[in-house]
């Protein structure tokens, strides 16, 4: 099977475009079960490729989770387990001048000593500084927001939006990022059209503040989040259409994902993750089991479901395998998934055990269908806020549980006096890896200021 997933050296390298959202739940996709908007573009994408059930984030939040996406490693390997911000509010305080270190390999630096071009359009929360910026981690082109679109006065300077590493703009018009980073990632792929690429096109939205172009306002019945969502989907449909008039759709493997669950707190500018629990800054499932679909003619067979467990660490490998790139020399967590997504007869999920992390805590892990927590303190709404009015986040408490996901998907019955060997043979396996892994952080990358 491993020779099989090789590359054929005589075959053109295949293009690579990853789409990312931006706080996007499980359920705000109509292949996913959306009330009130149409996807019918992303909906395409699963009628003629892969749709994924047990697909997670690595992480809850956002810049851990853009550094497993990259790297092919848990956040905590590349010392990057927290959210980065800008000088701001006391919580910034220690991380401001850390991003993504130089010593990690990113999808585009493993791909670049084999001839891709390379580009990043939208938001990229790995360290706003110059030394951590795209460009300085493989991609020979960047234009967006370095941080979250929330990131703006009058906690936080004036918000830049760049392009490489200039400042092209300061608190720019957000109903035009979506619309931009579509432009931008046409125009690259029209002029990469006779040599591979990697197109990156991590979406500031649907994150709060929501924004929208005149186009798509007023147009879903859930309202601003709906619109917003339906501009995404027409973006993805835009480089779809692209690559089919270019003739590169059956060469071009496209990924579409969300970064984490929705942030409930805001209400119906929030997403939905329904049916599972909570949503994002959580290790439940509505945190971090996000949509993602994959399509790729010819490759991946059409209208399927994969109810394997996969994640964003495995982006990295996968696309190693199918371009004959290079591993990074540094350890990572991902594993090859191209016998899943090929539709290898009998092929599994390569992860017996899954992480749940926050920050630094490991709060749980999941095997099969058993899913393990440790106990923990957990963020979760107490008040709901309306059109984009924030309400009020508390903490509350989780024992030592045990869900079986396949009975309870919404994770309300705790089976764990009903299991307890269960409980022992996880709880061994999540400390033996969690002990192992803080001996080999990595550390971030840093400035002095």
């Amino acid at each position: 099977q491993l020779l099989n997933c090789q590359i054929n050296k005589s075959e053109k390298l295949p293009n690579i475009i990853i789409i990312f959202t931006d706080d996007q739940g499980y359920a705000d996709l109509s292949c996913y079960g959306a009330k009130g908007f149409k996807t019918p573009n992303i909906d395409r994408m699963a009628d003629e490729g892969m749709l994924f059930t047990d697909f997670y984030s690595a992480y809850s939040v956002c810049s851990p989770s853009r550094a497993s996406l990259l790297t092919g490693c848990y956040a905590q390997r590349v010392g990057l387990p927290e959210v980065l911000a800008p000088p701001g509010p006391e919580w910034t305080k220690g991380r401001t001048n850390i991003g993504l270190n130089e010593n990690e390999t990113t999808i585009a630096e493993m791909l670049k000593p084999i001839g891709y071009s390379t580009a990043c359009f939208g938001k990229w929360h790995l360290g706003h500084l110059p030394s951590f910026l795209p460009t300085r981690h493989g991609f020979d082109e960047y234009l967006g927001l370095p941080y979250s679109n929330d990131m703006i006065p009058d906690d936080y300077p004036p918000l830049p939006l760049l392009d490489g590493e200039s400042v092209i703009e300061h608190n720019p018009d957000q109903s035009k990022l979506t619309t931009l980073y579509t432009e931008q990632a046409l125009q690259f792929i029209q002029k990469n059209k006779d040599n591979p690429f990697f197109l990156y096109v991590p979406h500031s939205m649907p994150h709060v503040p929501l924004a929208v172009s005149d186009r798509f306002k007023g147009k879903s019945d859930q309202g601003m989040y709906g619109d917003v969502i339906m501009e995404i989907d027409w973006s993805v449909g835009e480089i779809l259409k692209k690559l089919k008039d270019l003739n590169l759709d059956k060469n071009s493997l496209v990924i579409f994902a969300s970064d984490n669950g929705p942030w409930l707190e805001y209400g119906n500018h929030a997403g939905s993750a329904v049916p599972l629990r909570e949503g994002k800054f959580t290790t439940f499932e509505g945190g971090q089991r996000v949509p993602c679909i994959m399509r790729w003619p010819g490759k991946i067979p059409a209208g399927t479901t994969c109810p394997e467990l996969v994640s964003t660490i495995d982006f990295l490998p996968t696309i190693a395998v199918i371009t004959g790139a290079k591993l990074p020399a540094l350890e990572i967590d991902g594993k090859n998934i191209q016998p899943l997504i090929e539709g290898f007869p009998d092929a599994k999920s390569p992860h017996d055990v899954f992480y749940f992390y926050s920050g630094n805590e490991l709060q749980g892990i999941r095997n099969g269908k058993w899913k393990l927590f440790f106990p923990h303190t957990y963020q979760t709404p107490l008040e709901i806020g309306n059109d984009g009015k924030q309400g009020k986040m508390g903490s509350k408490e989780l024992p030592l549980t045990l869900y079986d996901l396949e009975k309870d998907i919404e994770e309300t019955t705790n089976v764990a006096e009903q299991h307890p060997g269960i409980v022992e043979n996880l709880s061994k396996i999540a400390k033996a890896f969690d002990a192992q892994l803080k001996k080999n952080i990595r550390p971030p990358g840093r400035v002095e200021l």
